[in-house]
C-alpha cells in the first residue's frame, strides 16, 4: 500500500502547486460521512498539490428562489459564492439518494447558475455511495451545463464506498486508492491548465 503522500514531484512543480486552493464540499450533511472521509483523504494524499477547505454551510442554504436570487442574494449565498469564486477548484464528494443526486446539494448548485459561479471552473467529482451511478451521470450532466471544466478523468464512482475508507481518512481499498491518486493527478493539472488560459 502506499503512503499517504503518493505524489514526488520536482520542487517547482510543488511551489507552483502549492497556490491552488481547493473548495471541498460533501454531499452528504451527517456529521461522519463516508464522503466527508473521502475528503479528509485526499486532502492528505494532494498535500503537495493543493489546499482543501470544506464549505460545511449545506445545511443553511435556503431553498433556491428565483425572487431571491438578485444582486444581494442572502448572506449564506454571498458567502457560498465568494468562495466559490475564490478557489481554483472545486472538489466534490456525494453519496447517491435514491438514485439521485441529494437535494441539498443540487439546491446549493442550483444557487450559482445565474451567477456563474462554476463557469470554466475545474472541478473533480467522486460519487462515494453503495453504487452512485446514476447520481453520477446525473450530476456529471448538471455540471457540464453550468460550464465547469471536468473530465472524464477527473471524475469518479466508488461503489461500496463505506468498506473502502476509514473514518481517519485513509483509502483502505488499494484499487481505490490508485484511482483517487490519478484523479488526484488529473484535477492538479487541469487546474494549471486552466490558470494559464486565463
Amino acid at each position: 500500500m502506499g503512503s499517504e503522500n503518493d505524489f514526488q514531484v520536482d520542487e517547482r512543480y510543488i511551489n507552483k502547486q502549492a497556490m491552488k486552493k481547493v473548495l471541498a464540499i460533501s454531499g452528504s450533511t451527517r456529521t461522519s460521512s463516508t464522503n466527508s472521509y473521502f475528503i479528509k483523504a485526499i486532502s492528505t494524499m494532494a498535500a503537495s498539490r493543493f489546499s482543501v477547505e470544506v464549505f460545511d454551510g449545506l445545511l443553511q442554504v435556503p431553498p433556491f428562489n428565483p425572487d431571491d436570487d438578485t444582486d444581494q442574494p442572502p448572506p449564506v449565498i454571498q458567502d457560498f459564492r465568494s468562495k466559490l469564486k475564490q478557489a481554483d477548484g472545486i472538489l466534490i464528494c456525494t453519496p447517491e439518494y435514491a438514485m439521485g443526486v441529494p437535494g441539498t446539494l443540487k439546491n446549493a448548485i442550483d444557487w450559482t447558475v445565474s451567477s456563474m459561479d462554476f463557469s470554466n471552473k475545474p472541478v473533480a467529482l467522486i460519487t462515494a455511495s453503495l453504487s452512485g451511478q446514476k447520481a453520477h451521470a446525473s450530476l456529471l450532466e448538471t455540471l457540464r451545463v453550468i460550464e465547469s471544466k471536468i473530465t472524464s478523468a477527473t471524475s469518479l464512482v466508488v461503489s461500496f464506498a463505506k468498506t473502502k475508507v476509514s473514518a481517519e481518512g485513509s483509502i483502505t481499498d488499494e484499487t481505490t486508492r490508485e484511482a483517487v491518486t490519478n484523479l488526484i493527478e488529473a484535477f492538479s493539472q487541469l487546474m494549471v491548465e486552466v490558470k494559464g488560459d486565463s
